[in-house]
C-alpha cells in the first residue's frame, strides 16, 4: 500500500489513539527523526544557548550541550523502545503500569503538563513576534492578538495527528536549517571569527548548571516520547531516530545560538536576527520554531485525555483543549503557569522511570493490547513508586517550588526518573518474587 493512498483510505483519518498503531502504517527511521529534530528547534532551546555563550566560553558551553544532550538521546530511546513494541502512546502504556482507572489520573496530569507548556509556548511566541513586529515595521500588535493567531495556527496540524505534524516538520526543518545557516554566516562575515573566542561578558555558569539547563528542557519530552516512537516500523527505527532527534534536534539550535550570541554579544535573538538584515527570516525561523515544537504540545496533551474521555472523538477533544490552552496564553496567564509547570514537571518525570523499568527488567509479556481490559483498576505498587520519586524531586528542587533539601544531578526531573526507574525495578523484583514464591 502506498504512503499516499495510507494518508487518504480509511484508515488515513485515525490516529489510533486508544490501540496500537497498525504495522502496516509504521513510518522509517527517517521522517520521525524530522519530527523529533523539528520538535528539538524551538526558541527554549535557542535562548537557553543564547545564555550559555553569554555565560561561558566557547568550549565549555558546547561540551554542556552536547553532555546534556547525549542524556536526553540516551533516555529518548530507551522510552521510544517501550513505546515501539508496544504501539502504544504514554497515557495507553500507563494502564499497564497504574491500572485502568489508576491510568486516568496518570493521563490529566500529562494532559494538563502539555496544554499548560501548549499555553507558555504560544505566549512565548507572541512576545517575540510582538518584538519582531515593532522593531521591522514599527507595528505594534497586542499580545492577546498574536496568542490566539500563534495557538491557532498551532492547533491547526495537531487536529490532524501525527502524520500532519510529520508533514509540517519534513518541510519546515530544511527551511529553518536554510534560514538559521545563512544568519550564521552572516554573523561570522560581519563580526569575524576572533568575536567567538571573546571573554564572557555576562555572570559565568557552573559546568553543572548549564548541563542540568540542557537536559531539564526537554526532558519531559523523552518521557512523552511513545506518542511519536508508537508510528516507528521496527524498535529499531523508534530508538535511532529518538537517539538522533533528541541529541541532533536539541543540541542544533542551542549550539547555533551560542555562536550567534558570542559573535554578536547579545542573547537576544529577535535583535540578532534584524540587526544582520534578516527581518522576515526572522519572522518565519519564529514561527516554524515554535509551530513545529507546540503542534506536538497539544498533540500529547489530546492523547492523555483521550484515555480519560473514551466516547469523545480525539480530533474535538484537541479543538477543545486547544482553544482552552490558546485562551491561556491570550490573557496573559502563561506567565503564571512557569512555576505551576515546573511544579508539574516532578509529576510528569516518573512515569518514563516507571513504565521503562517495568517493561525492560520487571515484567514485560503483561504489555499486551489483547488484555488491557482486564487489568485491575489501581496497581498500588506503580503509584507508591511514582508518588515517592516526584516527592524525590521536590526535595531536590529548590525553593521556592521545592524543598532544596539536597541536589543530586542538578535536575529535579532527571532525579524523578533515575529515582522511579531504579526504585521500580527493585520493588517489581521483590513483588514478583513474592507472587513466584506462592504460586
Amino acid at each position: 500500500m502506498s504512503e499516499i493512498s495510507q494518508v487518504i483510505g480509511s484508515e488515513g483519518a485515525q490516529d489510533f489513539e486508544r490501540e496500537p498503531v497498525p504495522a502496516h502504517m509504521r513510518k522509517q527511521w527517517l521522517s520521525m527523526a524530522l519530527v523529533w529534530i523539528a520538535i528539538g528547534i524551538d526558541l527554549s532551546a535557542m535562548f537557553l544557548g543564547a545564555e550559555l555563550g553569554n555565560g561561558m566560553n566557547l568550549a565549555d558551553s558546547l561540551t554542556a550541550t552536547i553532555i546534556g544532550s547525549f542524556i536526553l538521546g540516551l533516555i529518548g530511546a530507551l522510552c521510544a523502545y517501550v513505546g515501539a513494541k508496544t504501539g502504544l502512546s504514554t497515557a495507553m502504556i500507563s494502564r499497564f503500569l497504574f491500572g485502568n482507572v489508576g491510568a486516568r489520573i496518570v493521563s490529566v496530569v500529562l494532559g494538563i503538563f502539555s496544554l499548560g507548556w501548549f499555553g507558555v509556548q504560544a505566549g512565548f511566541f507572541a512576545s517575540n513576534m510582538q518584538t519582531a513586529f515593532h522593531k521591522l515595521w514599527g507595528i505594534d500588535l497586542s499580545l492577546g492578538v498574536l496568542s490566539f493567531i500563534g495557538g491557532v495556527l498551532m492547533m491547526s496540524t495537531a487536529i490532524w495527528g501525527y502524520r500532519s505534524i510529520e508533514r509540517l516538520s519534513v518541510w519546515s526543518v530544511p527551511l529553518l536549517i536554510i534560514f538559521i545557516g545563512v544568519a550564521i554566516v552572516m554573523a561570522f562575515k560581519t563580526k569575524g571569527t576572533s568575536a567567538i573566542w571573546e571573554p564572557i561578558s555576562a555572570a559565568p555558569i557552573p559546568m553543572g548548571t548549564a548541563i542540568s539547563l540542557v537536559i531539564g528542557i526537554f526532558i519531559v519530552g523523552t518521557v512523552l516520547s511513545p506518542d511519536i516512537a508508537r508510528w516507528a516500523r521496527t524498535p529499531m527505527h523508534a530508538v535511532t531516530a529518538a537517539f538522533i532527534g533528541f541529541f541532533i534536534g536539541n543540541s542544533f539550535m542551542t549550539v547555533i545560538a551560542i555562536f550567534l550570541s558570542r559573535l554578536m554579544d547579545t542573547d537576544d535573538l529577535t535583535n540578532i536576527f534584524i540587526s544582520l538584515g534578516l527581518g522576515l527570516p526572522a519572522i518565519i525561523v519564529l514561527t516554524l520554531a515554535q509551530w513545529t515544537t507546540n503542534t506536538n504540545n497539544l498533540y500529547s496533551a489530546s492523547l492523555g485525555f483521550s484515555v480519560v474521555f473514551r466516547r469523545i472523538p480525539k480530533k474535538w477533544i484537541t479543538v477543545i483543549a486547544g482553544l482552552f490552552a490558546t485562551s491561556l496564553a491570550v490573557f496573559g496567564i502563561y506567565d503564571k503557569f512557569l512555576s505551576f509547570l515546573n511544579v508539574i514537571t516532578m509529576f510528569v518525570s516518573p512515569i518514563g522511570g516507571v513504565y521503562t523499568a517495568e517493561y525492560l527488567l520487571v515484567d514485560r509479556k503483561k504489555f499486551t493490547f489483547e488484555a488491557i481490559d482486564r487489568n485491575p483498576k489501581w496497581i498500588i505498587r506503580s503509584l507508591l513508586v511514582w508518588v515517592a520519586a516526584t516527592l524525590f524531586a521536590y526535595m531536590t528542587t529548590a525553593a521556592p517550588d521545592g524543598f532544596g533539601l539536597f541536589q543530586l544531578t542538578r535536575v529535579p526531573a532527571l532525579d524523578a526518573f533515575v529515582f522511579a526507574f531504579i526504585v521500580q525495578w527493585i520493588f517489581g523484583k521483590i513483588v514478583s518474587k513474592k507472587g513466584t514464591h506462592h504460586e
